[in-house]
């Protein structure tokens, strides 16, 4: 049997008693980082064999473990945190079980996407789970569109390094809704951050430490007071060319790109 084993998003004391189980009990283990699973099986107070798979090797390890599985052998995978085949590997294993006969089962345990949604305090049913979005460029713009699109809760996860780029992002294509950051979810600093894109953009002039998930709800009325053109285009401007900066601030602050261009020159030039 494969155990496909949500483990503790930082909290280690979210380690459910039958994924403590099934570690003890499996022949091998296959995770996403083998010194982070090592670090958690140490705290369980086992050894177990232990081989990686992540994004950039999981296609030639399905086969081992198929090959394993076949053999008669009890397999657990775990990614580094939460959910395996949630913005982790996992689900190709899950496929190439069903495709080959095999049977899987899933443990389930901490979630970040589920623990946001409700630490968020917004109504959370239904949502869409997008992951990390695109970077840069037209993918990102692409995903930026289909989420404007949307009148239900979106629930993103984000690096700290990119935090308010995304937020403001995130209202220009969205609008000024209602969201909540929340950061190191159940560790000893979890903290949520909660109101309207435009009040929760300035709160990260620096990258905040820990990761993030961002829960945004496009629905209902936006905030009515435009955020500060300066302030908008002061951040921006960090990022993106003028161009770029006075048109994004441009649909933040609600006036004209003209306007919003001959002040970021003068910002620029300052």
């Amino acid at each position: 049997m494969l155990y496909l084993t949500a483990t503790p998003i930082g909290n280690l004391g979210d380690l459910t008693a039958r994924a403590r189980d099934a570690f003890a009990a499996c022949d091998c283990v296959y995770c996403e980082d083998t010194r982070v699973t090592g670090g958690l099986l140490h705290h369980l107070g086992l050894k177990k064999p232990l081989f990686s798979c992540h994004a950039h090797n999981e296609n030639s390890r399905v086969e081992e473990v198929i090959d394993k599985l076949r053999a008669g052998q009890s397999v657990v995978y775990a990614s580094d945190a939460g959910m395996p085949g949630v913005s982790d590997p996992g689900a190709l294993l899950a496929a190439t079980c069903v495709d080959a006969g095999l049977e899987f089962t899933v443990l389930p345990g901490a979630s970040a996407v589920l623990t946001a949604a409700v630490l968020s305090a917004l109504p959370c049913q239904p949502f869409s789970f997008y992951g990390f979005l695109p970077r840069k460029g037209a993918a990102r713009r692409a995903v930026l569109e289909e989420l404007g699109t949307l009148r239900h809760l979106v629930i993103l996860y984000e690096s700290p390094n990119r935090l308010q780029a995304t937020l403001i992002d995130l209202q220009t294509a969205l609008g000024d809704y209602r969201a909540a950051v929340l950061r190191e979810l159940t560790k000893l600093h979890e903290t949520a951050y909660r109101g309207h894109l435009s009040e929760l953009i300035p709160l990260f002039p620096e990258p905040p430490k820990g990761e993030c998930v961002i829960c945004v709800l496009p629905e209902g009325k936006q905030k009515g007071n435009a955020p500060d053109l300066d302030a908008v285009l002061c951040e921006l401007l960090k990022a993106h060319s003028v161009k770029d900066a006075a048109a994004q601030a441009a649909t933040l602050c609600g006036i004209a790109k003209k306007t919003a261009y001959q002040r970021a020159l003068e910002l620029r030039d300052g």
